[in-house]
């Protein structure tokens, strides 16, 4: 297994990888090179975990440091984008160990909460230790999780 933290998403592997995430949640995009050029250029300084078996996709995790700010205060959670592992490899740590890698960036970054939506896999993310938190609102609509690192 290869396992490489990437923040240029125009590579073959991670534009393979998440257009079989798009088809598997039904999506259909226009313009993909536009698509992986803004999810590198849009300013939030996203990075991916890819995880690859040989040339085979074995999943991915994009992520990015996120402002919430108020009129008095500020915090900085880290934000899960996007994560997906391919049908065949899941249920073996994989999905496990990209979310743990990506705890780990923010945890270096002195960031101590995550946040994400989901409305596929709550029970997986249950298992992480993540809680709903209906005090967040996502413009998705999708519920809100968010785990507190430390």
């Amino acid at each position: 297994m290869d396992t490489r933290l990437i923040s240029d998403f125009t590579g073959r592997d991670f534009q393979e990888s998440f257009k079989l995430y798009f088809k598997e949640l039904g999506v259909s995009v226009k313009d993909w090179d536009g698509l992986f050029r803004e999810m590198g250029s849009d300013g939030r300084g996203n990075q991916a975990f890819l995880r690859m078996d040989g040339s085979k996709a074995v999943g991915f995790i994009q992520f990015c440091p996120m402002e919430c700010e108020g009129w008095f205060m500020k915090k900085t959670l880290g934000f899960i984008r996007e994560f997906w592992t391919a049908p065949e490899y899941r249920g073996q740590g994989h999905g496990g160990e990209l979310l743990g890698l990506a705890e780990s960036c923010f945890e270096q970054r002195g960031i101590t909460s995550v946040a994400l939506t989901t409305d596929t896999a709550p029970g997986f993310y249950e298992r992480h230790g993540y809680r709903r938190d209906p005090g967040f609102a996502a413009k998705n609509g999708d519920p809100v999780y968010i785990k507190h690192l430390f």
